[in-house]
């Protein structure tokens, strides 16, 4: 009687083990969700919890429910790297961002180290890219914008540009700086003045569209968030500056058109994103989303989403003991929110860019 029940309890144990749901299948979001930048972080974070809630709504990745650790990277190279140890030491899969170049600059040194996958929906340096090593970008890098944003704005005119960048973000901004110099004056343009600031310095503003007025350029070329470019874009206004006015992909989100006004209609950057976009498959995510966090989607938003999504398709389609890092390069095709595209051999992304432009208060593509 003492053996049956023995086995019997044993048999209960391991069908009850059977039965019971595998362990959670762990991402981490990592992005600044605080500060000047968050609106970036807080789209970023908002598009992968609503990729990882449809995943889970489905069912998960192999029966396994997905858990999102979330961690605030404060713009702060000392907070990046604490939230990437935080999740590394978690066990998490992948980590999706962090969603500015000076960031994951910072955290680079550690992910590497720890064979950690880097996803990032929005860094683009050019000193991240084409490199063979754990960091894969969803976003177009910085040469493919500059050089589109340098001909668009050469092919209506602009002959002497002057540039003004962010040194809060300095891998990104120089770089894009460095890009869009080039690619100007290889057209025949000329970049007449240049000038920094650092944001949340209120003199550095000043001074900065003060330097640039005296070169009397016909067109200010701004390299900084949301935020900053309206507060630039107010100065160089109240200086008398009536010159048009471009600025960097990193620019592109719902804050631009929220604070800006009538002071950024006109404004024209660079991006892979469409708000007008009319397709099934993005109407059905644009509805959910602003069901879910009572906004519209923008660009991070998107490529957010991408990026979780590319990592749930490589992990699903993973063979067994397969490096993730290998299941990203092999998985694509990936079927975007607004494209199919893919990862290059280093693990940058392969995708169109176009030019926006703020019209009547919303950003559209320009034909």
């Amino acid at each position: 009687m003492k053996v049956y029940s023995r086995f019997f309890g044993l048999a209960l144990l391991l069908a009850l083990a059977a039965c019971s749901p595998p362990e959670p299948l762990k991402l981490g979001f990592l992005g600044g969700l605080s500060g000047r930048v968050a609106d970036l972080g807080e789209a970023g974070r908002n598009g992968t919890l609503l990729a990882v809630e449809e995943a889970n709504t489905a069912g998960g990745v192999n029966r396994r429910k997905i858990e999102l650790l979330i961690y605030d990277d404060e713009q702060q190279a000392a907070a990046a790297v604490k939230a990437t140890e935080a999740l590394i030491a978690a066990r998490v899969e992948a980590i999706i961002g962090p969603m500015t170049s000076s960031m994951g600059d910072a955290i680079l040194p550690v992910a590497t180290r720890a064979g950690m996958v880097v996803v990032s929906p929005t860094v683009t340096a050019s000193s991240l890219s084409g490199k063979d090593d754990i960091l894969f970008k969803v976003a177009p890098s910085v040469e493919t914008s500059t050089r589109l944003s340098a001909a668009f704005e050469y092919a209506r005119g602009v002959r002497r540009a002057a540039i003004v960048n962010d040194l809060s973000n300095r891998a990104y901004t120089a770089d894009w700086a460095g890009h869009f110099r080039r690619d100007f004056t290889a057209l025949g343009g000329e970049v007449v003045a240049e000038a920094s600031f650092t944001s949340g310095d209120d003199a550095s503003y000043t001074e900065a569209i003060t330097k640039i007025a005296k070169a009397k350029p016909d067109l200010l070329h701004l390299v900084a968030n949301a935020v900053d470019t309206v507060r630039l874009t107010q100065l160089a206004r109240n200086l008398g500056l009536t010159l048009p006015v471009t600025t960097s992909t990193w620019a592109a989100t719902e804050h631009l058109i929220q604070l800006g006004g009538r002071t950024v209609e006109g404004v024209t950057l660079t991006q892979f994103f469409n708000r007008d976009d009319a397709s099934p498959r993005y109407r059905a995510f644009s509805t959910a989303y602003t069901a879910r966090f009572k906004q519209e989607p923008g660009f991070a938003s998107v490529a957010a989403y991408d990026a979780t999504r590319s990592i749930l398709t490589a992990l699903a389609k993973a063979g067994k003991g397969q490096p993730l890092k290998e299941a990203l390069l092999t998985a694509g095709p990936y079927e975007g929110l607004q494209d199919r595209w893919n990862f290059d051999r280093y693990g940058d992304a392969q995708r169109q860019t176009h030019i926006s432009v703020v019209r009547n208060g919303r950003l559209v593509l320009v034909e």
